[in-house]
């Protein structure tokens, strides 16, 4: 027996800065659905016309020092980021270079292309396309991930 998931809910992410937060998720197409107590810790609902939801929780309360970001040093526990799937990469790329958000990572594995960016937080995001059908990336032998040495 297997727990019934359907689908991925919600993605949950601390911020520190409610207005910074909310600019840079509207400014990837989300659109702010409700915020039912920001201050005292409860979420801004956004959802993208994609249909992902992001509850943007806060206000965070101690500095910023750790992290449990992929690709520095120091590894702690937790999510390290959210990835969502672009119809194109070339459009993708297009659409950060217009609004001036920076690539923190890029790389390319069996098929898919992959890049990185920073919400306000440093949240990492991954956007990823592929080439083919997925998930050709997730299946194989141990030499078939030689490539994936790339990936921050």
């Amino acid at each position: 027996m297997i727990l019934g998931i359907e689908k991925v809910d919600h993605v949950g992410i601390r911020v520190s800065d409610k207005a910074l937060s909310i600019e840079f998720y509207e400014g990837l197409g989300f659109e702010t659905l409700v915020d039912i107590g920001f201050e005292q810790g409860h979420p801004i609902i956004m959802q993208h016309p994609s249909g992902v939801v992001l509850n943007l929780l806060g206000p965070s309360n101690t500095s910023k020092k750790q992290n449990i970001l992929m690709d520095v040093d120091e590894k702690y526990p937790g999510i390290t980021h959210v990835s969502f799937k672009v119809a194109s990469m070339d459009e993708a790329k297009r659409f950060l270079q217009e609004r001036r958000i920076s690539l923190s990572g890029e790389f390319t594995f069996k098929g898919m292309h992959a890049v990185f960016i920073r919400d306000p937080d440093r949240n990492v995001i991954e956007l990823d396309a592929y080439e083919g059908d997925e998930p050709a990336t997730r299946t194989g032998d141990a030499s078939d991930f030689e490539g994936y040495k790339e990936h921050p």
